[in-house]
């Protein structure tokens, strides 16, 4: 290998860029600015000024369900559960324990709450993705407001269906886009829009589901199938869709979608692997997606399994639930349809474009975004970004400080603590009857869920599919 010669190449650069000398560049001092370092406060949550708590159904009593309603365990000033239905007995009977539900007040589905008079001031829907339609119609004839999960309904049809009610009845419908509460995105959104980076020109997002995860919830899980439930752009990512066009604040004009189901399928299957993990399967101990391996954990994703108040019995309850439910199959011989991997080009108004992949197969999770303006640009990982000005080459870092001690119960929300900051604003949005103290309402929240339903047809179709909201 020929070692090159520094001083002759810096020579013929310098020839080469019109006799400029390089030390003299104007840009020399680029590589020597001084980082700034800035934190972006986490939010406070609860509503001091609430004299009486907003009384809440709680509809599925599972991980959703439980996170909305433990608001109410740490500020019991401002939502009071009063309410539950969950048809799995042992969720309603902890749900029922731990806020102190009344006999009466305890029903196995959904549908038994509505045969009752309204007993309370709205209801929180964490049902399945397919059960959102039903109850939320239900809550608004009757006159609740309601704190809605994502994503809203499995079609574009019952969407609008729900809009319009809400519009009709005048009630409060928030969809719990959570990321839109957490100070993380907050900060970008305010960055974009104050114009610290010129004209925004494009922006490229990334959620990386983590392969776990993916196995867990989108092959083994609920989700596993599409028709069941929703297409995984509106089950997993719907959030970042609705992200992206909140940060964009202008329309989608047209979006492409690419993707399929690649990996977890049957030809995929090792030679020697049984149908479930425990059958003695002969790939089992070099799987990444053993579930022997997967759920040995009681506090990881065996949480799954509602395991029993004795903890001596959570080994042997885990090996059974691997031997009698999905999530003990054979990854590549389920019966799930949702694609694996998931690209999506937008275009927005003001020659705007994004591009959004959302990924199976990473061994981290936590969305990555790259925000690209005509004076600078912003990189970040939703627990810290770094804004770098084009013309000075000043660059900034953020990052999300946590006030433990304003904050303690910071660790029951998740999303950045959007979880929270969401059932903040919905509690003083209640209150106050006024729909404008969110950020997540219907209106805004169905254009998103268009754009996730116009996506799956641009998958389906291989067509740039034009976004007309109606």
């Amino acid at each position: 290998m020929k070692k090159i010669d520094r001083r002759k190449a810096i020579k013929n650069l310098t020839i080469g860029l019109g006799g400029a000398t390089l030390l003299s560049s104007p840009l020399s001092g680029f590589a020597h600015t001084k980082n700034n370092s800035k934190t972006i406060p986490s939010r406070e949550f609860g509503n001091p000024n609430i004299e009486n708590p907003v009384t809440v159904i709680t509809l599925g009593a599972g991980g959703r369900g439980n996170v909305y309603g433990n608001y109410g365990i740490q500020f019991p000033k401002e939502l009071n559960i009063v309410g539950v239905a969950e048809p799995i007995s042992i969720r309603n009977e902890r749900y029922t324990k731990k806020h102190n539900i009344s006999e009466e007040n305890r029903f196995d589905t959904w549908e038994h709450v509505f045969d009752r008079p309204k007993f309370a001031d709205a209801v929180i829907i964490s049902t399945p993705d397919n059960l959102h339609y039903g109850p939320c119609m239900k809550a608004l004839e009757m006159g609740y407001d309601v704190l809605l999960e994502k994503p809203i309904a499995p079609t574009e049809k019952e969407c609008l269906d729900i809009l319009n009610l809400a519009n009709k009845t005048g009630r409060i419908v928030a969809v719990c886009h959570v990321l839109r509460y957490a100070p993380y995105f907050i900060k970008l959104r305010e960055m974009i829009q104050s114009g610290s980076i010129g004209k925004l020109i494009s922006i490229q997002h990334l959620e990386p589901i983590e392969h776990i995860h993916m196995s867990h919830s989108y092959v083994r899980g609920n989700w596993h199938n599409s028709k069941k439930t929703t297409p995984i752009i509106l089950a997993k990512s719907c959030h970042d869709l609705d992200i992206l066009r909140w940060m964009i604040g202008k329309p989608c004009k047209s979006i492409a979608a690419y993707g399929s189901l690649k990996w977890f399928k049957k030809e995929n299957a090792p030679e020697g692997s049984t149908n479930r993990c425990s059958d003695g399967c002969a790939v089992e101990a070099t799987c990444p997606y053993s579930a022997l391996k997967i759920y040995n954990d009681p506090n990881g994703w065996s949480s799954v399994f509602d395991l029993p108040d004795d903890t001596s019995k959570h080994k042997e309850y885990i090996l059974q639930q691997l031997k009698t439910t999905n999530y003990g199959r054979c990854v590549y011989k389920m019966e799930n349809d949702q694609p694996d991997h998931y690209v999506t080009s937008m275009e927005f108004e003001d020659e705007i474009t994004a591009n959004f992949s959302m990924e199976a197969f990473t061994s981290y999770h936590g969305r990555r975004t790259r925000i690209m303006g005509s004076h600078g640009d912003i990189t970040g990982d939703m627990t810290e970004f770094t804004h770098t000005e084009f013309l000075t080459g000043k660059v900034t870092k953020w990052d999300v400080t946590i006030d433990e001690n304003k904050n303690s119960g910071y660790q029951g929300s998740g999303h950045g603590g959007g979880d929270w900051g969401l059932v903040t604003d919905w509690i003083n949005a209640v209150k106050k009857q006024d729909s404008n103290l969110l950020t997540s309402t219907i209106d805004a929240s169905v254009e998103s869920h268009i754009m996730g339903f116009m996506a799956e047809k641009s998958r389906e179709t291989n067509q740039i599919i034009p976004i007309q909201l109606k």
